[in-house]
């Protein structure tokens, strides 16, 4: 049996921050994990987190963990019709051609339905009273709220915003929709590149180029009071499995991002714990742990592989000829005048 199907689905006995992999006993045939020079797992290289399972569970499958081979395949083929070339819907300057985006063709490798595999249900759990579930007003249903400042969507914002601070952080290019702290996969730029040494593991996401840097010399955290975007990353083995451990989140970044224009609660008062194992040469298995009782009535765990990617990343230079907010700003300020006029007649 491969290692690279070897995800487990029945998690009764696995804790919060308990390890979901079973490995099968010998793995590929032939194949030894790689290490470095100072011993360890060698996870360095360039890997692609693009796969078209959702980090929740759909309503078409309440109560369904895994996919048949041929539901698998029917949800891969309308992923496909979906990426089609088409002439824009009139009037419309929105992401009407699918073609360009790259969220990945397959599902993930054991046919999951949901990347979230604790809650059991795929789903979110119940928040804490008073927490808000926040997404882009322009997608506002009766569900969710539209977002108050401080903005901590990824992408969208207040509709007619009073400045920049009211628009998501990738669209600020302050951090990227997919980079997370933790890494869920979105439209495009799917991609992390990984370099380690003994006392260091430097995580680069090509969305944004955000490049977190995993502390593994067992240096103390930083003090309480120092807050940074993507936390205070303290790593260590447990076996052949890099464990990350990583506090200190801003309140200007959400405890989760579900999506790109979503947001939940807030990063002061979460604790992630991710786990990087190499499966075999081409597949990375990367797990999460979100853990916010202020937030959440329950840890919420999520799993996926990722491919080895022979490619190099690309530069993601976001505002370097992008007139994109500044553009959000002139139109937010023409509605104000317009209103104004209005109020006058």
């Amino acid at each position: 049996m491969s290692r690279r199907l070897a995800v487990v689905m029945t998690l009764a006995a696995v804790g919060a921050f308990a390890p979901l992999t079973v490995l099968a006993q010998g793995g590929p045939s032939g194949w030894t994990t790689p290490r470095t020079l100072d011993g360890q797992p060698d996870l360095q290289g360039v890997w692609d987190f693009a796969t078209i399972t959702p980090f929740e569970r759909p309503a078409e499958f309440a109560g369904k963990a895994v996919l048949t081979d041929e539901e698998a395949a029917a949800v891969e083929q309308r992923a496909a019709e979906s990426r089609v070339d088409r002439e824009p819907p009139p009037g419309s300057v929105g992401g009407y051609n699918q073609t360009w985006f790259d969220r990945g063709t397959r599902v993930v490798q054991d046919k999951r339905t949901s990347l979230i595999v604790e809650p059991a249900d795929g789903r979110l759990p119940p928040l804490q009273p008073g927490v808000r579930h926040y997404i882009d007003a322009d997608r506002q249903d009766t569900e969710f709220a539209a977002a108050e400042s401080p903005v901590r969507l990824r992408t969208g914002g207040v509709v007619i915003p009073a400045g920049p601070e009211e628009r998501g952080l990738a669209e600020r290019c302050l951090l990227g929709f997919n980079t997370g702290p933790p890494m869920i996969p979105s439209a495009y730029n799917n991609n992390i590149q990984i370099f380690q040494n003994a006392d260091h593991v430097l995580i680069i996401n090509e969305m944004v180029h955000d490049l977190r840097k995993v502390m593994l010399d067992g240096r103390p955290r930083l003090p309480e009071s120092i807050r940074q975007w993507m936390g205070d990353s303290r790593g260590h083995w447990d076996g052949d499995t890099l464990v990350v451990d990583t506090t200190n989140f801003t309140g200007k970044t959400a405890s989760l991002n579900p999506g790109p224009v979503t947001s939940v609660g807030s990063g002061e008062t979460l604790h992630l714990v991710e786990r990087f194992t190499r499966l075999d040469e081409d597949t990375l298995l990367y797990e999460f742990t979100v853990d916010d009782p202020d937030t959440f009535t329950q840890p919420i765990t999520a799993a996926l592989t990722m491919a080895r990617n022979e490619n190099t990343l690309f530069e993601y230079a976001c505002h370097e000829g992008n007139y994109g907010l500044l553009n959000v700003m002139r139109g937010a300020r023409e509605a104000d005048a317009r209103a104004a006029g209005s109020d006058q007649q």
